[in-house]
């Protein structure tokens, strides 16, 4: 095993919440209804899910009882907030997105979730959300709605791309963006094929063995081999939780070579610790069994 050298990381043991200008987030209500809203019937529809979590949904169902837009890229500007949309050249309904300030899927999660914890802690795509390090439960396709509780995230597509994540209510029902040419609406939870599986937000502080990534296009993998089966790409350099790390196969790539592989509980999938930056093995991880 051949240490690296050239790459600058560092362990960090606890991610405090990001320090941002929160001109464009709220401050977390002090309390929140229960109910949904008359007009939409959007709102909290069963009990048991975190103050935080009531929060997002109040954000979001704001939104709905606003009538705000679907808008293909909406709220992804440079803090969270509808902002106006793109056109998707596969999708000729959004040919009014720019013409309209509103948000996408994901870009709905962004906002609720930060104004639920008065930080951005949600940036990114369905996946980048879905595969977050805050997954405080995560819950497969096969376990259906029995599990979850509202707040958490529903996620759809494959592993390697996730399309479409929605707030869940409770009673079956979610709240999302959900589509070009309709406004945010309250829809029936879909356990199609195409439900991959939801995830529980932590708002708090994220523990563990937290470390980032560089490169692009990196895949993780369904075991520490350059041959097993894609799990996920990472676009550019990610926030990561590492839970063990193991000696495997030698892999040379971008001028190192190591034979250590991380183990990655939020992916469920391995990853050459070549792209995870610091030492080659990892300080303060423990060897996988």
């Amino acid at each position: 095993m051949l240490w690296r050298t050239g790459i600058t990381g560092t362990f960090i043991g606890l991610l405090a919440l990001p320090l941002w200008t929160p001109a464009a987030v709220a401050a977390p209500a002090a309390s929140t209804t229960s109910a949904a809203s008359a007009a939409s019937g959007c709102g909290v529809l069963t009990s048991g899910g975190s103050a935080a979590a009531e929060r997002a949904i109040a954000a979001a169902c704001a939104q709905v009882d606003a009538g705000t837009w679907y808008t293909w890229g909406g709220g992804h500007g440079a803090q969270p907030g509808a902002t106006y949309g793109q056109v998707d050249p596969t999708d000729p309904a959004s040919e009014h997105d720019p013409e309209r300030l509103g948000f996408d899927c994901s870009g709905l999660v962004r906002y609720a979730y930060a104004q639920a914890a008065g930080a951005d802690i949600l940036n990114g795509d369905a996946s980048r959300q879905y595969y977050t390090v805050r997954a405080a439960a995560r819950f497969t396709a096969a376990q259906g709605t029995a599990p979850l509780l509202a707040g958490d995230l529903l996620a759809y597509g494959t592993s390697a791309d996730l399309h479409h994540i929605a707030i869940y209510l409770g009673a079956g029902r979610m709240v999302e963006a959900k589509q070009s040419g309709t406004h945010l609406m309250v829809s029936d939870v879909r356990l199609s094929a195409d439900y991959f599986g939801a995830v529980r937000v932590n708002t708090g502080a994220v523990t563990g063995h937290v470390f980032e990534t560089w490169g692009i296009g990196v895949w993780t993998k369904q075991a520490p081999s350059v041959a097993a089966g894609r799990v996920y790409a990472f676009p550019g350099p990610t926030t990561i939780r590492v839970e063990c790390q193991k000696h495997a196969e030698v892999v040379t790539s971008d001028g190192y070579t190591n034979d250590a592989w991380a183990y990655l509980p939020d992916y469920q999938a391995w990853m050459t610790n070549i792209y995870i930056q610091g030492p080659a093995w990892l300080d303060g991880v423990p060897t996988c069994p």
